[in-house]
């Protein structure tokens, strides 16, 4: 069943292009009726199955082409934008293929039909997030600007309205498209948060959503979609169980696991929430595509993923732990798991298993997921507002599969009344003595300060601090304490050397026990009141990146520039230090990138590219370590970005059914057509200036019109079936407040 599916993938080509010649003779056509908008629940339900995609990832083999891996996606503009996961779609070791083939709903009852190729208009591998664009008919011949009929596809909502016990509906296929698109329904049972995102990274829930739809989406009770459902098939011996063989790819005769297998993924309960793709969604409709030149990618590692220093906090202090504990008390809310990462890529697969007296927790595990992180750093992982039953637990962290550490902590029981470090910032002193300064990041110098807060601290108690550059231990401090119980404290690092560019951690230990530690950063000069570390940050024109170095730096440019650069200068920058660069348009973000720097300490001309930038007012931030330290910004044209048409629809969609007025069964072939303002009804002849638009039922009945319609506009619609009384009316319209309308359409036996 499942190799046949594969077979007909391939003639499909030859099949649905002929479909597709036919379906061309009546594009100039549209429809009309009499339109009575239902709303509720289930309009929004056929809207979101039409919208749902299923993707095929193919490789060339010989003449034949076989799956590599399939996701599930959703349309999300008329002009065939579709978000769906990065891991099913970009190449990658596990999905090696080099061709995308989207299959369409043309009958809901039946499974989805290859119908067209698609290119990656925009990926994010960290967040597993990738933006996909319809460029090509399923023989692969170009679809021409404006070629492409109208596509059904949902509204993107806001995620950050979404709660816990909120109502989710989940739309995918329940397995490698030999079934028509299903529903999963389920409510929000848990969010995680990581440093990924301000808001919540994942949203947890109970719904039986299969592997296959993972790419899929997930929707509030309004339609709107806010999360896109993901679980990441483990690659080698590990996730044999989450691949299926399909194909003869080594052409032995036989289908077995010597052939590559197309991973589908165990049942999903994570749902990455649309806020965290705003920016790539923005990017994506805009055609905005950003070009790093100066930028060197980073090596992959030789050496396998671990993680290590495993420890537990309650709250965070922006991405560091406020403190370190090893009991939480009862009715505790806020728990965090943080640990130190090397080695990991976007590839690499993690997971989070939770115990509470040795049964499994569900609502806090974290299923298998692609890494959201960089190379190497510190990662954390948990939640807030939510509450966590007394008892023991255990946090156990897989990666690829197998078990990387674990650790435990008690909640219940009474408040620990012991000493307790916390809240550490980092800084320079004042004339006056004072700690000043972000607590992020501190430029070049001698002494580098830090503050941090102590309770619960009798005198005698044994306490240290220790000081790490470069993951290496650089200065320790032992001593008993002769300060007061509760209050804060200022201790120094002073190398020989002074600081030198790089990444810093200071851990501070109570009777031997880790009780605060967090990492900072030294970069740039001293500045006021940032460090100077990127300067001389300019906007040029000019066609290539090479000719934007020779370019006169300028704020304003005209709407026809081909291309638009910006360029920046740096100093005392290390290698490996982690920083971000943000671009926004009309205060939207449309790209951000986090990575290691790559580049020599010092240099000039760091130059990143927008080729065609549309007209509006851009702005170029420079991030560490969250923090801002400079942006510039310029205007394309009269400053204001075009409406985005193709995402918010200027026109109506108009779908609904054909049924037997007798007995209510639907009816097949019946032809509705919408005829211009400037004729009647009684006047229609089939002429091509007479129709506007034009639909034909299937088999089930069920109609939807390929292009919008416009609103408040006059027309008339003529209903044609074989065997059943013709239907002619005049003057219908809509208005603006009707987006999205469905209709039945009664007809009588002639």
């Amino acid at each position: 069943m499942v190799h046949s599916t594969s077979r007909v993938l391939i003639e499909g080509v030859a099949l649905m292009s002929s479909r597709r010649s036919r379906l061309v003779a009546f594009l100039a056509f549209l429809l009309v009726c009499q339109a009575l908008a239902q709303s509720g629940f289930d309009l929004e339900l056929d809207r979101i199955k039409r919208a749902t995609v299923f993707i095929y990832q193919t490789k060339g083999l010989g003449d034949d082409h076989v799956i590599t891996c399939v996701s599930a996606g959703t349309l999300i503009s008329a002009d065939g934008l579709i978000i769906t996961n990065a891991h099913g779609v970009v190449a990658s070791e596990q999905c090696d293929g080099d061709s995308l083939i989207i299959a369409l709903n043309v009958d809901l009852s039946e499974p989805p039909i290859p119908k067209y190729r698609a290119e990656i208009a925009r990926a994010d591998s960290s967040l597993d997030v990738a933006l996909l664009r319809i460029s090509r008919e399923l023989d692969g011949r170009l679809i021409a600007q404006g070629g492409l009929p109208i596509l059904p596809f949902v509204n993107v909502g806001d995620s950050e309205l979404v709660a816990i016990d909120d109502n989710l509906i989940v739309a995918g296929y329940p397995d490698l498209g030999n079934r028509p698109v299903a529903i999963a329904l389920g409510t929000v049972t848990a969010f995680i948060a990581e440093p990924a995102s301000r808001s919540p990274s994942w949203f947890k829930t109970r719904a039986e959503i299969p592997g296959t739809m993972s790419g899929g989406g997930a929707y509030d009770r309004a339609g709107q979609l806010i999360g896109i459902p993901t679980s990441a098939p483990l690659h080698g011996p590990v996730g044999a169980a989450n691949c299926l063989f399909i194909d003869d790819t080594n052409r032995d005769g036989l289908i077995n696991n010597s052939d590559s297998c197309v991973p589908t993924g165990d049942f999903i309960s994570t749902i990455r929430p649309i806020s965290l793709a705003q920016s790539l969604i923005r990017g994506a409709r805009l055609g905005l595509d950003i070009d790093m030149q100066s930028n060197e990618p980073d090596a992959a590692p030789s050496n396998p993923p671990q993680v290590s220093r495993l420890f537990f906090a309650p709250s965070l202090q922006g991405d560091m732990p406020a403190t370190v504990v090893g009991s939480m008390p009862a009715n505790t809310r806020s728990l965090y798991l943080f640990f130190d990462y090397d080695n990991m890529t976007a590839e690499t697969v993690y997971e989070m298993r939770v115990t509470l007296d040795g049964v499994p927790n569900t609502v806090f595990s974290l299923p298998p997921v692609r890494w959201s992180g960089g190379r190497r750093g510190l990662w954390y992982i948990g939640g807030r507002e939510q509450a966590w039953a007394n008892g023991a637990y255990e946090f156990t962290l897989l990666i690829d599969g197998a078990n990387a550490g674990s650790q435990q902590i008690i909640v219940g029981g009474g408040a620990a009344n012991t000493g307790q470090f916390s809240d550490i910032v980092f800084g320079t002193l004042d004339r006056d003595g004072a700690l000043v300064g972000n607590g992020l990041i501190l430029p070049l110098g001698s002494i580098a300060y830090a503050r941090f807060l102590y309770a619960n601290m009798p005198a005698g108690t044994q306490w240290s601090a220790i000081w790490y550059f470069a993951g290496a231990e650089v200065a320790r401090t032992n001593d008993t304490w002769r300060a007061d119980r509760h209050g804060a404290s200022v201790i120094s690092l002073a190398p020989a050397n002074g600081l030198l560019p790089g990444q810093y951690r200071l851990e501070l230990y109570i009777e031997g026990a880790l009780s605060a530690t967090s990492d900072f950063v030294v970069a740039g000069q001293q500045g006021a009141p940032l460090p100077d570390l990127f300067r001389n940050l300019r906007y040029a024109a000019a066609d290539t990146p090479g000719a934007a170095l020779r370019a006169q730096a300028a704020s304003s440019f005209p709407a026809s520039v081909n291309a638009l650069h910006a360029l920046f200068d740096w100093q005392q920058i290390a290698l490996g230090t982690p920083w971000t660069l943000r671009w926004l348009v009309d205060d939207q973000a449309f790209f951000q990138s986090t990575q290691p720097w790559t580049r020599e300490e010092n240099g000039r001309d760091f130059i990143i590219s927008i080729v065609n930038p549309p007209e509006g007012n851009y702005r170029l931030q420079l991030l560490v370590n969250n923090l801002p330290l400079v942006e510039t910004a310029a205007t394309v044209g009269i400053g204001q970005l075009p409406i985005d048409r193709l995402a918010e629809l200027q026109g109506l969609i108009l779908s609904g059914r054909v049924i037997d007025a007798a007995n209510g069964n639907g009816i097949p072939s019946v032809t509705i057509v919408l005829i211009g303002e400037a004729y009647a009804a009684a006047e229609f002849e089939w002429t091509q200036e007479q129709v506007v638009a034009l639909a034909t039922s299937d088999r089930n009945g069920d109609f939807q019109f390929d292009r919008p319609l416009a609103f408040d506009t006059p027309y008339s619609v003529v209903i044609e079936a074989d065997g059943y009384i013709p239907h002619a009316a005049d003057l219908f319209r809509f208005s603006a407040d009707q987006p999205y309308v469905d209709i039945t359409i009664e007809m009588v036996r002639g």
